[in-house]
């Protein structure tokens, strides 16, 4: 009995010393301090009793904390390490040696692997050396540290990317679609497509013509945009000699600017998601989340020129630059890439194209690519939760949903080969997979551009941006700020949802705050703030057509099939031409009080007139 007694008494000791630890407190340090950039410090399980928190050996702070408070902002100077320790009642509870680097070191691993891609024309290696040297940085950049940054760059950062749920739907899906296209194309329905569309688009300019208005119809995720139109046109692009490029720029410009200003897409409830937590703590602005989004809508200038300048290009049929040379060498010589590959590339061409002596059928074609289309948006209604339909697809799970999508159209693909004897089960299933083996490399280019933005994070690449910034500014000024400090974070990052995650939360508050402090925070003044909102946006999404290492740019190239690099190089001139306008002719005179309407009037007129001077006519062949 005193045995038993004891045994008890052994186990709730144990349980309630568990449950002590498992409360005791503890303090949010990030992986690597930045020199002369103040970093937050706080606090968790906090507790009733007395804390103090030591920065190399001095006491930054000491008192009764509560959970989830600031105990201090560490601002260090000196390159090397410091010691952090915390303490209460006098006895150490942690202890931590957190590297310190100068805070330019921040931006070595975006600009490192830019800076490569654009040398080497080859931006895995870009990639995976900018994850290097990010990780490197994350280590203290020290020789031990530059050792152990090889294996984390795999170990830890491209794991941590494919573990992500979000970024793992994405692999998912994209494989899935690349099968169903497998099978599409290997019965010949993308053949059935092709002929179909040429009986419309027979020449180059109304073959654009189809590909841009395609890409104006799948308004409601970039994602599915940029696969199902780089997909299904490839083919038809081909046949009239319209370069890879070309598709690619056309299917670009055409994903994310469409989806950022339209009211209901997958893009919504994240945006509004973030406008919301960003107005929680304002007092005095008395505006829905929603509501602010929709009049942000008119001041997202990049998106609309953006689009002009696509169905310009198609309608003038012109070009200028690295496009002029691709479009002039696809219709000379019918060559639609610049580049050539051996033959296992020519290979895995000859298996995805129809199998000899079938039927090609448009139906074979479409009605997969229908069936991905309409479940998308089936499936959002019935995913989502909320009484407007707004809230419905802002609510839904677009990964989720995206993942049903591809998963049907492929089942209905197969059915259709199956019922009317096409393929035999084997050729359908060898289809299939090498569809989904033709999405690899942009896939692992996708997922190395995944783990540079979470290097980037735990540098603080985008705070140190923030923080160079400088303070002073005219309210005025700030949208333009605003533009060029999201345009840099997500050129850098190569994520427009990560900047809108990073930024949002700052920028709202932040604009709010100077409004008021200039007494100009009233009605007659909210144009800078919604200009603001929209600039966090739209800088992002013009970077994204700019950077290398963008996902959306990525995928572009991967649906369409075009060299990552020649879409990068052939799109950046027609991304700077219209995000230069859309900064200085728009985001610029609006903030200062000019109609935003009468901006983007001008602007699109400067756009065309400009384009048409240093464009040339490229002749059908």
């Amino acid at each position: 009995m005193n045995k038993t007694l004891f045994g008890a008494l052994l186990v709730v000791i144990c349980l309630a010393v568990g449950s002590a630890r498992a409360a005791a407190p503890s303090v949010e340090l990030p992986p690597v301090f930045l020199t002369d950039l103040p970093i937050a410090v706080s606090v968790t399980d906090a507790g009733d009793l007395s804390l103090k928190l030591v920065v190399d050996g001095e006491s930054v702070f000491e008192g009764v904390a509560e959970d989830g408070q600031v105990l201090a902002e560490i601002a260090l100077s000196t390159f090397g390490h410091t010691d952090i320790q915390l303490l209460q009642q006098g006895e150490k509870l942690e202890q931590w040696q957190v590297p310190v680097i100068p805070a330019w070191a921040s931006l070595l691993p975006p600009l490192l692997a830019i800076t490569l891609a654009f040398m080497l024309r080859a931006v895995i290696p870009a990639l995976f050396a900018g994850i290097v040297v990010g990780a490197w940085a994350v280590n203290g950049l020290t020789l031990e540290g530059g050792i152990k940054a090889v294996f984390d760059a795999m170990a830890v950062y491209l794991l941590d990317a494919l573990a992500d749920p979000d970024h793992a739907a994405i692999l998912i899906f994209t494989m899935t679609i690349g099968g169903m296209v497998g099978v599409v194309s290997r019965n010949g329905g993308m053949l059935g497509i092709v002929n179909r569309a040429l009986q419309v688009a027979k020449t180059p300019r109304k073959g654009q013509a189809v590909i841009a208005g395609l890409g104006l119809t799948i308004f409601f995720d970039d994602y599915s945009n940029t696969l199902i139109v780089g997909n299904a046109t490839r083919p038809m692009s081909d046949h009239l000699k319209i370069s890879r490029e070309k598709l690619a720029y056309l299917v670009d410009s055409t994903a994310a600017p469409v989806a950022s200003v339209a009211i209901i897409t997958t893009w919504v409830g994240f945006q509004v998601g973030l406008i919301e937590e960003s107005i929680a703590s304002i007092d005095g602005l008395g505006q829905a989340a929603y509501a602010m989004f929709l009049h942000s809508i008119p001041y997202s200038f990049y998106p609309f020129l953006a689009l002009m300048l696509v169905f310009t290009v198609v309608i003038s049929k012109r070009d200028f630059g690295a496009m002029y040379r691709a479009e002039v060498r696809a219709r000379a010589t019918g060559e639609v890439s610049r580049s050539h590959t051996g033959a296992g590339a020519s290979r895995e061409i000859d298996e995805m194209s129809e199998k000899e002596g079938i039927p090609c059928r448009a139906i074979n074609g479409v009605l997969p690519i229908v069936t991905l289309v309409a479940t998308v948006i089936v499936g959002l209604y019935i995913d989502g939760k909320g009484e407007s339909l707004q809230d419905i697809v802002g609510s839904a799970n677009s990964y989720r949903v995206l993942i049903w999508a591809s998963l049907l159209s492929s089942l209905v693909a197969a059915a259709l080969t199956f019922s009317q004897r096409l393929l035999s089960l084997e050729e359908t299933v060898e289809a299939w997979i090498m569809g989904a083996k033709f999405m690899v490399t942009g896939l692992i280019v996708l997922l190395m551009a995944w783990a540079i933005a979470d290097v980037s994070s735990n540098l603080q690449t985008a705070n140190y941006l923030i923080s160079i910034l400088g303070d002073g500014l005219s309210p005025y000024f700030l949208p333009t700020a605003v533009f060029l400090l999201a345009a840099v974070t997500g050129f850098a990052t190569g994520s427009s949802w990560a900047v809108m995650g990073i930024l949002m939360p700052l920028v709202i508050p932040l604009c709010w705050a100077v409004m008021q402090a200039n007494g100009i925070a009233d009605e007659a003044h909210m144009h800078i703030l919604y200009s603001c909102l929209a600039c966090v946006l739209t800088g992002a999404v013009w970077s994204d057509h700019c950077s290398p290492i963008s996902d959306t740019t990525v995928l572009s190239s991967l649906a369409t099939g075009c060299d990552h690099m020649d879409h990068v190089t052939t799109q950046l001139p027609y991304a700077m031409l219209t995000g230069t306008l859309a900064l200085v002719v728009c985001t610029l005179p609006v903030g200062y009080g000019l109609p935003w309407w009468l901006m983007l009037a001008v602007a699109g007129s400067l756009l065309v007139a400009i384009y048409m001077s240093v464009s040339k006519p490229v002749e059908d062949v």
